[in-house]
């Protein structure tokens, strides 16, 4: 089907079950560019073993670029349905980490469609397509992740904005971002997205609409992460679920917080007029 098609949503349930496989290897390389990114550890004292979410850095898309559309995603159509809805976002997922993966180790992923759903919301239509992403290595699964994708409509010009949520009041902890154009586009650089709303600001600003560039929904999840294993050396992640439920921007800065109560954390991301922006959960052990 061509990537011009505008399908009903009953057409998408051929995507339905549609599965792709691609292999990889855990290589030392992004792992030490993320630790630089993230101000971490000394990039020449290298884990052993994958820190949660940072299987993200690997099964990179590949696509030509004679095959990328005008915002930078792959055009429209293959492995995820050619939903015509013009803004497509990441908009949460659920993980559960089996097992870690050891640095040098071969894996492969295994990607299944296993829903797509239309919506309506305030702002018009809404197609959510959820993925399952199985990670394995030589032992098996290791990693069971579910990820929702979302397409939209843009706002109506002169549309209210929405109400914010309340950010939870009970923090424990809390560290302030500094989401600059350069932090993001290494993001992008590390994940190879060529998603323009991170990185090109007369794009976002003038094609799609917001106020500056856009702070990635992963990059926010792992700096919740990251923050809950700072504050709990020694422990392992064996859950996490997170939903965006506001985009940040690299125009002010931002706050990701938590709660601890006993094996489990609350996270959430905190935008600059306190608008609640991430909500996640996690388990630890």
């Amino acid at each position: 089907m061509s990537s011009e098609t505008s399908p009903s949503l009953s057409s998408y349930g051929a995507w339905v079950g549609r599965t792709e496989e691609s292999t990889d290897q855990i290589v030392q390389t992004p792992i030490r560019l993320m630790q630089a990114m993230l101000d971490a550890a000394d990039p020449s004292e290298l884990p052993q073993c994958l820190p949660p979410l940072w299987h993200w850095l690997y099964f990179l898309p590949g696509e030509r670029q004679s095959n990328i559309g005008a915002d930078g995603h792959p055009r429209r159509g293959g492995f995820l349905p050619p939903v015509t809805l013009p803004r497509r976002m990441w908009a949460g997922g659920r993980l559960g980490f089996l097992r870690p993966l050891r640095v040098g180790e071969p894996v492969r992923r295994i990607s299944r469609i296993k829903s797509v759903q239309e919506k309506s919301g305030r702002s018009g239509s809404l197609v959510f397509v959820t993925v399952l992403h199985e990670v394995s290595d030589g032992q098996g699964v290791a990693i069971r992740e579910e990820q929702d994708i979302v397409y939209r409509d843009p706002p109506a010009p002169g549309a209210p904005a929405p109400q914010p949520a309340a950010v939870p009041a009970d923090g424990q902890f809390s560290r302030t971002i500094i989401p600059d154009p350069v932090l993001l586009m290494r993001y992008s650089a590390l994940t190879f997205n060529g998603h323009r709303i991170h990185y090109d600001r007369s794009y976002v600003m003038q094609e799609e609409g917001y106020p500056g560039l856009v702070v990635h929904g992963p990059l926010i999840a792992t700096l919740l992460l990251e923050e809950l294993r700072r504050t709990c050396p020694g422990k392992t992640v064996k859950t996490f679920e997170f939903k965006a439920v506001s985009p940040l921007f690299d125009t002010a800065s931002f706050a990701v917080n938590g709660r601890l109560d006993g094996n489990k954390a609350r996270l959430w991301a905190s935008g600059p007029q306190g608008q609640l922006a991430m909500q996640a959960n996690a388990e630890i052990e």
